[in-house]
């Protein structure tokens, strides 16, 4: 099968690594090289990827207007793949080829549909996550599913780990489900519409944290968003970004976000019901480090108070 791979960020990596070895890729559109400074551009994890295999690469700015209609008429793909691409596609990719689009998407659909699918379930301590490899359409990931798969979730685990492992899964979910459309084995099921839930794209504003939420609550979010963008407070009127936490489960009577225990384990912070243990973080102006080197070095001691301001 000809293939159009779409896709810009590490997570579309593994399905065209897999696309490579199965398919003929004639063509890689990603997003533009972005500015490293005023002199040098970093390409895509997906350009790179696509360099490797001597796959022509395109980086348009804009699909509107036909932007790359006359090469997908020459390239003359049987389907586009779409994995992590982060554009809105127009109906003249979406109708290209035999096959048309097939996506994958790190949600069992139909919930998690749109941008931030991996961190809103981490968000929300779902015990199992997915990938959904579907038939796209004009709608926000509502086209019909072709394949589902999914994993345990540790509720311990972070987001570096959910995509690393969902990436995985979905590009070897969406090679049977190209040798399925191939074989006319597929039998695309619709989605249940009443069942969709929203994944919006993570804010800056987000990432701050109130300690006066349950620990549980508060360790699910610090996890969905490590290792980045990360979720921060201030601490003694400065920055600290929460790297790795565990809940502590400890009552305590100390007012939310005053720190009630500094040791060989982490700094231990009373929230709004239970408690926190950082066991990882990254002061302001400061790399990463354990909180014990953090406890050791004198930047908190008990009796501190996290604040979601300076």
């Amino acid at each position: 099968m000809k293939i159009v791979f779409m896709g810009t960020p590490d997570f579309a990596v593994p399905s065209l690594e897999a696309l490579t070895a199965r398919h003929e890729v004639v063509g890689v559109v990603t997003a533009p090289d972005k500015p490293r400074n005023r002199m040098q551009f970093t390409p895509t994890p997906a350009a790179v990827a696509a360099a490797a295999h001597g796959i022509p690469v395109y980086k348009p700015e804009t699909l509107k207007n036909g932007a790359i209609e006359p090469i997908l008429d020459e390239l003359s793909p049987d389907a586009i793949v779409v994995v992590a691409y982060g554009k809105i596609l127009p109906r003249y990719v979406l109708n290209c080829g035999k096959y048309g689009c097939v996506n994958v998407h790190g949600s069992l659909l139909p919930e998690y549909r749109g941008a931030a699918p991996m961190q809103r379930a981490i968000m929300d301590g779902v015990p199992e996550i997915g990938v959904t490899v579907m038939q796209m359409d004009e709608g926000l990931d509502t086209g019909d599913m072709l394949l589902r798969g999914s994993l345990p979730l540790d509720p311990d685990a972070d987001f570096e780990w959910v995509h690393d492992n969902l990436a995985k899964l979905g590009a070897d979910l969406l090679i049977r489900a190209l040798d399925g459309l191939e074989a006319g084995t597929l039998i695309p099921q619709k989605q249940d519409d009443s069942r969709s839930t929203y994944a919006a794209k993570i804010t800056k504003e987000e990432c701050l944290l109130d300690f006066a939420q349950p620990a549980k609550k508060l360790h699910d979010k610090i996890r969905a968003l490590s290792p980045f963008p990360l979720a921060y407070a201030y601490l003694n009127g400065k920055l600290i970004k929460i790297i790795r936490t565990k809940t502590a489960g400890l009552p305590s009577p100390a007012e939310p976000g005053t720190v009630i225990g500094c040791a060989s384990d982490g700094v231990t912070v009373a929230c709004g019901e239970g408690a926190l243990l950082i066991t990882d973080l990254l002061p302001e102006g400061k790399r990463r480090m354990p909180a014990a080197d953090f406890i050791r070095g004198r930047g908190v001691a008990v009796g501190d108070k996290f604040t979601p301001a300076p």
